[in-house]
């Protein structure tokens, strides 16, 4: 992957803006050719087109390839295309590996098998391992042919691993030392380097059998005696993550002790390669992206430009499900039809008390979620947090139940009525903090993402749920 893009989103936002711009120009320059004829007129429209082109060619030769991949999935196909187009080959595969997985599928789906052969061939055995699902049988297999021995076994180990385990992701670019010499010979070994593998804040230190027995920060490196050897400078005590480690759990450790690199190890301890802050800066990324489309049931990465058909397609199932819970508060409306038509205010209430549940619901699920996901809540402190949460429920059920009782008190003139909006509301929010917890720990008990639709689950129980207890404590109280 490549280095961190540190520019301002703003400064973004004005490249898009500008190739935006000289799209719009090339666009207009095409409409009038088709509806002017003549040799000049062709003439112009040919000088405009090119220069055009020309500028569009030096704003995105200048880009960083991360740049690049924004204004990919910023633009509408059509756009995107003429983009791909102008992108040199030698920077296409750095490119496929930036954008989102959706706009990758969309690019090279336009690719012929000697542009693929061009921009994959770029890439080494680890990286090619990332595009490897999306490429056709032939093109890979011819790719395969071209690697060296060294670059196949990166590829198959990196293929040898599933997307959520460390070994996926891991990087073979690392310069590894012996403990034995000093840090003079290391000095003159690094003068020595064309340059260092991006990310380099640590050198590894190995035995002869290449079993990792510390590391050697860079910053040690240079403030210590030349005359020392590595053993007596290097920290033995390194974070080191194995092949099979989850990589959520890895980008937690990344984030607790401010890691930049981390050494990968066998179960012999033997070196065989090492994690990047980069690598986890994504993962942190998709494994966000990946919980707010859980949350909302979509099913996997879009395309914001995709076409009807792909969008549907990724969002029909919990629409489905959604149709289903509404019908369902629907119909709990229809049972108590006749006491909303003895006391119409109780249908311009009933609104309030289920979006209060709802959103209180949606507050609960978040944290629970994202305890979940730091690893900070388990099975056996369930049972104490949602004691809390009911207790959060209940005082805010009081506080604003209250607040909404006095209201109605007043809007209707009805005591009774105001009491029956204080008991619903509080009993409607301590069932959505009841559900905010029971939902997703029952998904992970049952081995799903505990994210998987919980804003949906939990906006259906709560709109039914307070419809239920509003319209039946009127029933019961009022009519």
């Amino acid at each position: 992957m490549s280095d961190l893009d540190t520019r301002p989103h703003s400064h973004l936002q004005s490249q898009l803006a500008r190739v935006a711009e000289l799209l719009r120009r090339q666009h207009l320059v095409e409409d009038l050719a088709q509806r002017q004829h003549g040799e000049h007129q062709d003439l112009v429209d040919g000088l405009l087109h090119r220069q055009h082109l020309a500028e569009l060619q030096r704003e995105i030769d200048a880009l960083h390839p991360a740049d690049v991949a924004y204004l990919l999935e910023a633009l509408p196909p059509e756009d995107r295309l003429a983009i791909w187009d102008l992108v040199k080959a030698d920077r296409d595969g750095e490119i496929l590996l930036e954008v989102s997985d959706a706009v990758r599928e969309s690019l090279l789906a336009d690719m012929d098998k000697p542009e693929l052969l061009a921009a994959a061939g770029q890439l080494d055995g680890d990286e090619l391992a990332e595009l490897a699902e999306d490429l056709p049988d032939d093109v890979l297999h011819e790719l395969m042919q071209r690697l060296n021995a060294e670059q196949r076994e990166r590829f198959q180990s990196a293929m040898a691993w599933e997307d959520d385990q460390v070994g996926a992701i891991m990087d073979f670019d690392m310069v590894t030392i012996r403990e034995d010499v000093t840090l003079e010979t290391v000095l003159r070994y690094l003068r020595r380097l064309k340059e260092l593998p991006h990310q380099t804040d640590k050198l590894f230190v190995v035995n002869t059998d290449n079993v990792l027995t510390g590391v050697l920060p860079i910053r040690w490196l240079l403030v210590n005696d030349p005359a020392k050897r590595v053993s007596q400078v290097m920290a033995a005590d390194a974070n080191t993550f194995h092949p099979e480690d989850d990589v959520a759990e890895t980008a937690q450790a990344f984030e607790r002790y401010d890691l930049v690199t981390a050494p990968v190890v066998d179960d012999a301890g033997r070196l065989i390669g090492r994690v990047t802050v980069d690598a986890m800066v994504d993962v942190i990324r998709e494994e966000s992206d990946a919980e707010v489309r859980e949350r909302f049931g979509l099913r996997e990465d879009e395309d914001i430009f995709a076409s009807v058909w792909s969008s549907l397609k990724n969002r029909w199932a919990w629409l489905a499900i959604n149709l289903v819970t509404a019908f369902i508060a629907s119909r709990v409306i229809g049972v108590f039809e006749d006491s909303i038509h003895q006391l119409v205010a109780l249908a311009t209430l009933m609104p309030i008390v289920a979006g209060i549940g709802g959103n209180s619901g949606n507050q609960t699920i978040t944290m629970i979620v994202r305890a979940l996901a730091l690893g900070q809540l388990g099975q056996a402190s369930a049972r104490r947090l949602l004691r809390k949460e009911l207790g959060v429920a209940l005082a805010n059920g009081l506080i604003w139940g209250s607040v909404i009782g006095c209201v109605a008190w007043l809007l209707y003139d009805n005591v009774p009525l105001g009491l029956v909006m204080t008991a619903a509301m509080t009993l409607n929010l301590l069932l959505a903090a009841l559900m905010g917890v029971l939902i997703p720990m029952t998904l992970l008990k049952f081995g799903r993402d505990p994210a998987m639709g919980s804003s949906v689950m939990i906006t259906a129980l709560t709109d039914s749920g307070g419809f239920f207890i509003f319209l039946g404590l009127a029933t019961l109280f009022l009519v």
